[in-house]
């Protein structure tokens, strides 16, 4: 009997949206509520303040939502969009000051026999 991983940690990915926006005049900040609401809307999840992060089993399930982002950018600002494997997310280290929070669960493997 042999063991087929279907998702790893090297073809599981995580997008990040990193977003650095305006938000001085009125209209920013519809802007900002109206791309940050997008990105949940998605299925994103926020790490920090202007940046959310979401898991896909491979880089090409991710495409979709990429583009779906591009064509959706605000007037004004900058986006960038990061992909990372699993294993790389991981090895992330996550500092707090004195009030600790609980940090993400990372997503089990999907495994056939």
């Amino acid at each position: 009997m042999s063991l087929v991983k279907i998702s790893g940690a090297y073809s599981a990915v995580w997008l990040f949206a990193l977003f650095d926006l305006p938000t001085k005049t009125k209209k920013q900040r519809k802007d900002y509520a109206k791309f940050r609401k997008l990105l949940i809307s998605k299925g994103f999840s926020m790490l920090q303040y202007s940046v959310y992060a979401i898991y896909f089993p491979s880089e090409d399930a991710s495409i979709s939502t990429q583009k779906f982002i591009e064509e959706r950018l605000p007037p004004s600002g900058q986006v960038r969009l990061l992909l990372v494997t699993d294993r790389q997310f991981g090895k992330q280290k996550v500092f707090f000051g004195k009030n600790k929070e609980k940090t993400e669960e990372p997503l089990p493997e999907i495994l056939l026999f």
